[in-house]
């Protein structure tokens, strides 16, 4: 059954979400959409949003609206919220990429940075504050390297990269606009969330992709950096439910999302590839480190120096009883279980792609 809104009981409520088109944007949009929401999705480039991710729920064209509208842009934003006039705000666009983060700081920071204020601005200046409730994503990656010891909302913040440095400041923007103009504005302090929906750029479907193709007969080894980096491992889908209850909430607040766990690059590359039948074997050390099929000798992953960052975070692990406690909140997916679902998806794409191939050729 569709929810009502609080405010203005006999509707649905309306939600927006900037960078619907990414990882998270989509799940969330799944989620809201599924619960009776009417969904405005704000991107670049919305034609990259895959529509088929929604097939599944009726009356789509009538309850998701897409807009075209830069986070660098104020004007285009006030306008949009002002058209809009969601009940709740979901700030998930931002430039995500650490590395590009060093090699373009001033365009990921009016992205990831200013692009959150002006959105928090903007609800000022509209004065829609006693409407609409605001959600800002930020990340493990401001606390730094707290070398294996366990985060949570208390934790110092000690950013490593031009990334996390904005992703601080937005976050405490998300502060200071609650505390100064009342802005019902949580931060979500999550840690590293994956799924088949990740870009090709991030180190978790770069190994699930390349799974797939050996998979489907493509020989060329896996290059990786650091292959003992640690990270607290979780499923998108499991961590976009946070971001809503956090909306829910009468007060707002800051939570971190984590599932208490971390697991190396190692380990996510050796679940990958036993997911396809392979056994790794790892021989040499260092930059020199070779992963070799068990069965067949074939190597299967080197290890790449231009893959490792200036600056990185060797372990990162989060305490997230606080929103289990106050949201009721629970990871739902196990990291086995994450590995398995995106190789099986990339396995699966790949067929379909080599599918459409052989259609097309007869």
């Amino acid at each position: 059954m569709p929810l009502q809104s609080a405010s203005f009981p006999g509707r649905a409520p309306i939600a927006l979400i900037t960078g619907i088109t990414g990882q998270d944007g989509g799940y969330l949009a799944a989620f809201l959409l599924e619960r009776g929401y009417i969904v405005h999705g704000l991107s670049r480039d919305v034609s990259r949003l895959d529509r088929g991710r929604f097939a599944h729920i009726v009356d789509l064209n009538r309850r998701l609206h897409l807009h075209s509208c830069d986070m660098i842009d104020a004007a285009g934003l006030s306008r949009l919220l002002e058209t809009v006039r969601a009940e709740e705000i979901y700030n998930l666009a931002a430039q995500t990429h650490i590395q590009t983060s060093f090699d373009d700081p001033a365009y990921t920071t009016d992205v990831n940075a200013t692009g959150a204020v002006r959105l928090l601005n903007a609800l000022v200046k509209l004065d829609l504050t006693h409407r609409t409730r605001f959600y800002q994503a930020s990340s493990s990656e401001m606390f730094g390297d707290a070398k294996g010891k366990i985060q949570n909302e208390d934790t110092p913040l000690h950013p490593l990269s031009p990334y996390a440095v904005a992703k601080h400041a937005a976050f405490e923007a998300t502060v200071n606009f609650r505390e100064a103009f009342g802005v019902h504005a949580s931060n979500g302090i999550l840690f590293n969330h994956e799924s088949p929906w990740r870009g090709t750029n991030f180190v978790t479907r770069k190994i699930a992709r390349a799974v797939a193709m050996r998979h489907a007969g493509d020989t060329t080894p896996l290059k990786l950096g650091n292959l003992d980096t640690r990270r607290d491992w979780g499923h998108a889908r499991d961590y976009v439910e946070g971001m809503w209850l956090m909306l829910q909430r009468d007060e707002p607040d800051d939570y971190v999302l984590a599932t208490g766990e971390h697991h190396s690059v190692r380990e996510f590359v050796e679940l990958a590839f036993s997911e396809t039948g392979r056994d790794i074997v790892w021989r040499g050390e260092g930059i020199e480190e070779i992963g070799f099929d068990a069965s067949t000798g074939e190597t299967l992953v080197e290890v790449d120096p231009a893959f490792f960052r200036p600056t990185d975070i060797s372990i990162t692990i989060g305490d997230a009883s606080k929103a289990q406690r106050v949201l009721g909140w629970r990871r739902r997916t196990s990291f086995p279980e994450l590995v398995s679902e995106m190789v099986v998806a990339d396995i699966d794409r790949l067929e379909r792609m080599r599918g459409s191939a052989t259609g097309s050729a007869d």
